[in-house]
């Protein structure tokens, strides 16, 4: 019997309605927000948002609302990591859609009545481009901050006091070919310890190594290879005293998720690695991928693995007799895919010179979960916090930092303060936030998620997706008619969609849209044999998950079976491309940097995913050819538009201009937006207002049946205008 389940996340929120306030018919929301310094409510300025004493009718789609794609392009920051400074103040990496993109690092005020300062100067932009999806693009050690710059993608160190001037650590090798992330300081040798991807010989076979860079040195001197042979390296992390450094590493054909190792070296007094010895990944009658190895306060190394059970969990390496301990098996996982560098999904907990305790986030049934082990006595608390999303945790005194965000919340860097129990949590402050928009202001059109099961078309089998339900204080529709829908598939495709507040979501469902956002088959957080699912089915588990979530939501009267859409980016794109053609489930469809040709993905992509269709998809070029939707333009029925950056190496611009070519030449209505300066996924401002309003508009006029509340130009459509 088939099974289904709604469900729906229920939170605290940090935002308080005081009242609402009437005048000549037009209501106005007054809110009380919880201080993030002190927990005080204090006042904040009401913004005039139109809340009508009674609800007009209007169709699904045409609701006027004020979560406009301006507010949605400006209001969102990107955060790519924060660190603690010698004096415990956070120090984040922001980016900026307002200034194209740039990303800079910012650190923490030194007291309640201070304000946050930029640490990086004009003319720097803090970005990696190592894997092209970076990560881990800066190191904090007391007062000094080593970071790899985006242009020339060298290696420079700065004082974080006084302003200096940033200073050169690596040579410049004339143009951006030599990479560096996920480093760390070794202050014994007086050195800097990082991945390194070199392109001097290859741009699609870069060298990557374990190096040793001098922070001393003149920015000329070459860096002193300490591990070479893989096709890949993360996470070097050398022990208090220096003496030895642990790494994972993988080669081709596998994913870092895939199959994985990890190493410990023994280190010289010289800082070279003398002897070495895999600790995790390579009994070749079990198959596992460690990840994100550190080392204690007393030298003793922690990591992660999905060994057996196939979810990740915590682990020790016990040195004295070689062996692996598991720490506390749960079905749950403890880390997320490699996708970028600096992952850290657990924190050492430092009480009386012990760090028995370990502080650790975990994903189970699309929910976060912070808790505190005790790897001593085995024993597991939770820790109660108004956040369903929970990522990248580190610890000091009696306080964690940690990335938290919820239906309600954006995406922010969290102090957690705790009681000497550990389990008592004594406040909870906000120090900084991806959105700098009162959302209690907004919260009569903010629409919350249910999580949503629904059987997949394998028998006994389900699939999960959070639905957002069309929600507008000021408006309801025509009695019996149902909203549209939009399905977003995610990119990854080995990644997860996520319940935290997303204003770009809710610019659909505040306007009359549903939405639904599809962990399909092959997503991660549901542990390996979820993950696998897509191994040799790419175009065909993900498009049927996304085809029966729709389905579901037809058969169970929520959505309008007619006015089906389909979005997704990157791999996503995809499975829009994908479902587009080899289905018929959808009405139209966006594909935001999509995949058409999966042949030309495996011979244009990078480095680190060039194998990637091997597991997805096979070797075989039939099953490259037969996946890919360009071939089968003849099968697709219904319009679709393109958004495609021309800087883009993973998925480049060619892929959108063919299947662009190939649906005008048959006649359907087709757009093609082409953007200047953006690489894998788009980050301006004005890029990312565009892209959404084109969207809303071209389903609107193609399949829609309504006209929308804004005042948008609508991009010119082939076989249409």
């Amino acid at each position: 019997m088939a099974s289904f389940s709604f469900s729906c996340a229920y939170l605290r929120p940090l935002f308080y309605c005081r009242s609402i306030t009437s005048r000549r018919g037009i209501y106005t929301v007054n809110c009380l927000r919880q201080s993030s310094a002190d927990h005080k409510t204090t006042d904040m300025y009401a913004e005039r948002i139109e809340v009508h004493k009674e609800k007009m009718s209007a169709p699904y789609g045409s609701w006027k609302s004020p979560i406009t794609a301006d507010i949605v392009s400006g209001a969102d920051k990107r955060l790519g990591g924060f660190a603690l400074d010698g004096e415990g103040r956070v120090i984040w990496l922001e980016g900026r859609p307002t200034e194209a993109g740039r990303s800079v690092l910012v650190r923490e005020a030194a007291d309640e009545e201070g304000t946050a300062e930029d640490i990086t100067p004009a003319g720097f932009n803090v970005r990696t481009l190592v894997h092209e999806y970076g990560g881990g693009a800066f190191t904090v050690s007391g007062d000094v901050v080593v970071f790899s710059n985006y242009k020339d993608q060298r290696l420079y160190k700065q004082s974080i006091k006084g302003g200096h001037a940033p200073i050169a650590l690596t040579p410049d090798y004339g143009a951006p070919v030599v990479r560096y992330a996920d480093g760390v300081m070794d202050l014994h040798l007086g050195c800097y310890v990082t991945v390194r991807e070199d392109h001097r010989e290859s741009d699609t076979n870069p060298t990557t190594t374990i190096v040793s860079v001098e922070l001393n040195g003149a920015g000329t001197t070459e860096p002193h290879v300490l591990v070479s042979g893989s096709d890949f390296y993360a996470f070097p992390r050398l022990t208090p005293d220096g003496g030895k450094m642990a790494w994972i590493e993988w080669n081709h054909p596998n994913m870092p998720w895939d199959k994985s190792e990890l190493w410990v070296g023994y280190m010289s007094a010289e800082g070279k690695v003398e002897k070495r010895i895999c600790i995790a990944g390579n009994d070749p009658n079990m198959i596992e991928s460690p990840t994100e190895p550190k080392w204690s306060s007393q030298g003793e190394l922690f990591f992660v693995t999905d060994r057996k059970s196939g979810f990740w969990n915590l682990y020790k390496w016990v040195e004295s007799t070689n062996e692996v301990k598991a720490l506390y098996p749960l079905d749950a996982e403890f880390t997320r895919p490699s996708w970028v560098f600096g992952n850290s999904s657990y924190a050492f907990i430092e009480q009386k010179g012990q760090n028995k305790n370990i502080a650790c986030t975990y994903r189970q049934k699309g929910m976060s979960y912070l808790g505190i082990l005790d790897h001593v006595l085995g024993s597991f608390s939770l820790v109660d916090l108004p956040f369903t999303d929970i990522y990248n945790i580190t610890s000091i005194g009696s306080h964690l930092y940690l990335e938290g965000a919820s239906p309600l919340h954006p995406l922010s860097i969290v102090k957690v303060s705790y009681e000497e129990n550990l389990i008592a949590v004594r406040g909870i402050s906000i120090i900084w936030s991806s959105s700098s928009l009162n959302i209690s202001e907004y919260s009569a059109f903010i629409s919350s998620p249910e999580i949503v099961e629904f059987s997949t078309k394998v028998p006994g089998q389900t699939a999960f997706a959070y639905l957002y339900l069309p929600s507008n204080y000021n408006y309801e529709a025509p009695e019996g008619e149902k909203p549209p829908l939009l399905v977003k598939s995610h990119g990854g495709p080995t990644s997860e969609s996520h319940s935290a507040l997303d204003l770009s979501i809710q610019y659909w469902t505040s306007r009359g849209w549903a939405f639904a956002d599809v962990n399909y088959g092959g997503s991660t957080g549901y542990g390996r044999e979820y993950r696998e699912r897509l191994n040799g089915s790419w175009g065909i588990v993900d498009v049927n998950d996304c085809c029966s979530c729709a389905e579901f939501l037809v058969t169970t009267g929520r959505v309008d079976g007619e006015r089906l859409c389909i979005t997704g980016r990157s791999a996503g794109g995809y499975t829009t491309l994908a479902a587009l053609v080899f289905r018929e489930t959808f009405k139209a469809g966006a594909s935001l940097f999509g995949v058409a040709d999966v042949s030309l993905l495996k011979a244009d992509t990078h480095k680190f995913e060039s194998y990637y269709t091997d597991s997805l998809v096979g070797k075989d070029e039939s099953l490259l050819y037969e996946r890919s939707p360009i071939n089968f333009v003849d099968r697709l029925s219904c319009p679709m538009i393109l958004f495609q950056g021309l800087e883009d190496k993973v998925v480049p611009p060619e892929q959108a201009r063919k299947i662009y070519a190939a649906v005008k030449e048959k006649g359907l209505p087709v757009a093609l937006v082409e953007y200047e300066g953006e690489q894998h996924g788009f980050r301006k401002a004005e890029n990312i207002k565009y892209t959404l309003e084109q969207q809303m508009v071209f389903f609107a006029r193609l399949i829609g049946n309504f006209k929308v509340a804004d005042d948008i130009i609508p991009v010119h459509i082939e076989n249409f205008d």
